[in-house]
């Protein structure tokens, strides 16, 4: 069995209809794990949030590879985590995990 990245998986069984379409499922991928990034009571008690948080954002970020690997001479996009805005890799002042909201907001000053 090939070692295929979470979103890539997801992606192809998305796509499990059309398999050659999987690359078009990318988007869709990273909308549902954006989606299971908050835990919820069960998940809690079982674990960490904190890493599971972690790992949704390390699982994430490898779309844009999965995207170029896909598609070389094509540029990969995908959407906020609502699927209302067109995000690129150069989109987010070049840093392609900020869409995951991993920084925090600076705090205002009085």
């Amino acid at each position: 069995m090939e070692d295929r990245t979470l979103i890539e998986r997801l992606a192809r069984h998305l796509a499990s209809a059309e398999p050659d379409h999987w690359p078009v499922r990318v988007e869709d991928a990273a909308s549902i794990l954006a989606l299971l990034k908050e835990p919820d009571d069960a998940m809690r008690e079982a674990g960490d949030p904190a890493i599971w948080r972690e790992m949704i954002d390390a699982a994430l970020r490898e779309r844009w590879n999965v995207a170029r690997l896909a598609a070389d001479d094509e540029t990969p996009s995908g959407s906020d985590e609502e699927g209302e805005i067109r995000l690129t890799p150069d989109t987010v002042r070049g840093d392609h995990a900020e869409w995951v909201h991993l920084h925090p907001k600076p705090e205002k000053r009085a």
